[in-house]
C-alpha cells in the first residue's frame, strides 16, 4: 500500500499543525479508512482493536466539519468509562488546539454534576460522555440534542457488556434523524449489527482491520515456559536488563492484580494497581502516576485497562493468558503506539503452551520462544549503566575531591586504583533488585505445607511471606500461597522445607502460636472439607430428648 500522509487528506492548516504538534506524519490504517468517509459525512462502522489510533480516526474528520463559532451541541461522542472519556477528551484537544473557539466538555459519573453544568453552560461544540451520565443530563435539559449533526458510539461492544444497551437506544432515538452515525467496535456480535441497521443509513461505510492487522507490526511477540512461582523474577530480569522504563502486568483477577502488585513493591519496583474494586479517585491516581512515569509498572486487569491510552509503553507483560484472545489483541496494543517499538511477554506453563500456539495461529502473528536473561547478563547491563554515568562525570570533571581521597585510602593502605575500583563496583550492583539466585537453571521440587494461621488471624498473602522470609529463606524458594479461613497452604522448595519448619513451629504470630507441618493431600482434602463444609450448629437450649432402648 502506498504511503499517505495527512497533508494530502484536504484538512485544514490548523488542524495539520495539531497533528504536526501531536508528531504524527503518517495516518495509521484505520485512519487512512475512516478519515475521509468521515469527514464526507459517511455513516461509518469500523471493526478495530484497541491500540489502532481510532480516536483520531474519528476525531480528525468530526473537528475539521465542527464550527467554532457555533453555540450549540453539534458532537455527541460516547465512551463505555469514565477513563477513555478523560483519554478521548485530551486527544480531541491536541488535535484542535490550534482551530478558534472549539470547546469540549469531559461528562461521566463520579464527579459532580453541578461542577459540569457549569462547564456546559459555555456553550461547548463537542460532548464526550459516558451513557448513563448523559442520560442525567437529558432529563435534567442541561444538554439538548436537538442540533446535533454527529454520534459517536466509541467501545460499542464494551458499552453493551456493561449493560447501557437501554440507554443508547434512547441516546440514538432522541438525536436528530439526519446525523451523522460513527461506531467503532472491538469485536462485531449482533447486538452491534442490529443497531447499525436499526439507526444507521443504508449507503452507511463498513471498515474491517483484517485478522492479519490485528497484532501491531512495532511489537515484537515474546513467549517464556516459566512457571507461575517464577514470573515474578522473570518480570524483573527482563526489566532490568532491557532498561525498561514504562510497563504494564495483565492479570485476570482482582486478586492476582493485587498480590502481584504488592510482590513488586517488596522487591523495590514503582508499580501500582488498577482494577473494578477501586474508587474513582483512586484509578484517577494511579493513572495520573502512571502517565507522568513515576509508576513504572501498572498492574491491571483487562476490565480495567480498557481504554487507556498512553504512549511510550515499553513492554506488556502476560502474566497469565487471557481468557478471551481478544483481550491478547487489547493487552499487546498498548505498547508500540505511534510507530515505536514495543514488546510483548507471555508467560505460560504445561497446558498453557497449547493454548498459547491456538492464540498464534488466531492472530497470525509470530510469538517467538525465549528464556529470561540470565544473572550474568542482567549484571552486564547493570554495570553498563554504572560505566555510562561514570562516564558523564569523567567529562563533567566534577569528581576532584573524591580523585583525592581514592589516592590516599590507596596509598595508606597499600591497594590498587583498579582493585578499590573493582571492590566498589561489587557494592553498587549488589544494589540490584534481581534475586541473586538463578530459579530457571533448577528443575525444582515443591512441597506443601499447612500451617495453622487463616484469614480469622488477619492473615494476608504478604503477612505469610514475611513470616516465610524471617526464616531466612529467599523469596525465590517460596511458591504458591494459599489463604484459607481458619488455616493455609504454601509451597516451598523440598530443601528449605526443615530450616521453615525448626524455625517457625513453637513460634508465634500476633500472641498465636504457630503449627507448621508437611501437608499430603488427603489431609489438605480433609481440612479443606472440614473449612468449607462445617456448619454452625445453633443451640435451642433444651435438653436432649432420651430415647427408649
Amino acid at each position: 500500500m502506498e504511503n499517505i500522509f495527512f497533508n494530502t487528506l484536504n484538512l485544514s492548516e490548523e488542524i495539520l499543525d495539531g497533528i504536526n504538534k501531536m508528531g504524527f506524519t503518517e495516518p495509521t490504517e484505520v485512519q487512512r479508512e475512516a478519515i475521509l468517509p468521515v469527514l464526507y459525512g459517511n455513516d461509518v462502522v469500523v471493526q478495530a482493536p484497541t491500540g489502532t489510533g481510532k480516536t483520531c480516526a474519528f476525531g480528525i474528520p468530526v473537528l475539521e466539519n465542527t464550527d467554532g463559532e457555533s453555540k450549540a451541541v453539534e458532537v455527541v461522542v460516547l465512551c463505555p468509562t469514565r477513563e477513555l472519556v478523560m483519554q478521548t477528551c485530551e486527544e480531541l484537544s491536541n488535535v484542535a488546539r490550534y482551530k478558534k473557539g472549539i470547546k469540549i466538555v469531559p461528562v461521566y459519573g463520579g464527579q459532580p454534576i453541578d461542577k459540569q453544568i457549569v462547564l456546559l453552560k459555555r456553550k461547548p461544540q463537542i460532548i464526550v460522555a459516558t451513557p448513563g451520565r448523559l442520560m442525567d443530563h437529558l432529563r435534567r435539559k442541561t444538554i439538548k440534542l436537538k442540533d446535533l449533526k454527529v454520534l459517536v458510539l466509541d467501545e460499542a461492544d464494551e458499552m453493551l457488556n456493561m449493560g447501557f444497551r437501554e440507554d443508547l437506544d434512547v441516546i440514538l432515538e432522541t438525536a436528530p434523524k439526519e446525523r451523522q452515525t460513527i461506531m467503532f467496535s472491538a469485536t462485531m456480535p449482533k447486538e452491534i449489527r442490529d443497531i447499525a441497521e436499526k439507526y444507521q443509513k443504508d449507503d452507511t461505510k463498513n471498515i474491517k482491520i483484517t485478522k492479519d492487522e490485528l497484532t501491531v507490526s512495532t511489537v515484537k511477540q515474546y513467549y517464556l515456559e516459566v512457571k507461575q512461582q517464577n514470573r515474578i523474577d522473570a518480570i524483573c530480569r527482563l526489566i532490568d536488563a532491557n532498561k525498561y522504563s514504562l510497563c504494564m502486568v495483565f492479570l485476570n483477577t482482582k486478586k492476582k492484580v493485587d498480590e502481584i502488585c504488592a510482590e513488586l513493591r517488596q522487591r523495590k519496583y514503582p508499580a501500582d494497581s488498577l482494577h473494578g474494586d477501586m474508587k474513582q479517585m483512586q484509578r484517577d491516581r494511579v493513572m495520573s502516576r502512571f502517565k507522568k512515569g513515576i509508576t513504572g509498572i501498572l498492574v491491571a486487569t483487562d476490565v480495567a485497562a480498557r481504554g487507556i491510552d498512553v504512549d511510550g509503553v515499553d513492554a506488556v507483560f502476560n502474566f497469565e493468558l487471557p481468557e478471551d484472545f481478544e483481550y491478547y489483541v487489547h493487552r499487546i496494543g498498548r505498547t508500540g503506539r505511534a510507530n515505536n517499538e514495543g514488546a510483548s511477554y507471555t508467560f505460560v506453563s504445561g497446558r498453557e503452551v497449547k493454548k498459547l500456539k491456538e492464540l498464534a495461529k488466531y492472530t497470525k502473528g509470530e510469538i517467538t520462544l525465549i528464556t529470561p536473561p540470565s544473572l550474568k547478563e542482567v549484571k552486564k547491563v547493570n554495570l553498563q549503566g554504572v560505566m555510562e554515568d561514570t562516564a558523564k562525570i569523567l567529562s563533567d570533571g566534577s569528581y576532584g575531591e573524591y580523585k583525592d581521597y581514592v589516592n590516599d585510602y590507596c596509598e595508606k593502605n597499600n591497594i590498587l586504583p583498579s582493585d578499590l575500583a573493582g571492590a566498589l563496583l561489587k557494592m553498587l550492583n549488589e544494589g540490584n533488585k534481581t534475586e541473586e539466585k538463578d530459579v530457571f537453571s533448577e528443575n525444582k521440587k515443591m512441597t506443601r505445607l499447612f500451617i495453622n494461621l487463616g484469614k480469622l488471624d488477619k492473615m494476608g498473602t504478604n503477612n505469610m511471606l514475611e513470616i516465610l522470609l524471617s526464616t531466612g529463606v529467599e523469596k525465590a524458594s517460596i511458591g504458591k500461597i494459599d489463604i484459607m479461613e481458619k488455616f493455609s497452604f504454601v509451597e516451598v522448595d523440598e530443601d528449605k522445607k526443615d530450616i521453615i519448619l525448626e524455625i517457625l513451629n513453637g513460634s508465634y504470630y500476633k500472641k498465636r502460636k504457630i503449627s507448621i507441618e508437611t501437608a499430603n493431600k488427603r489431609d489438605e482434602k480433609s481440612k479443606q472439607k472440614k473449612s468449607t463444609d462445617k456448619k454452625p450448629v445453633k443451640n435451642s437450649g433444651k435438653k436432649p430428648r432420651k430415647t427408649k432402648k
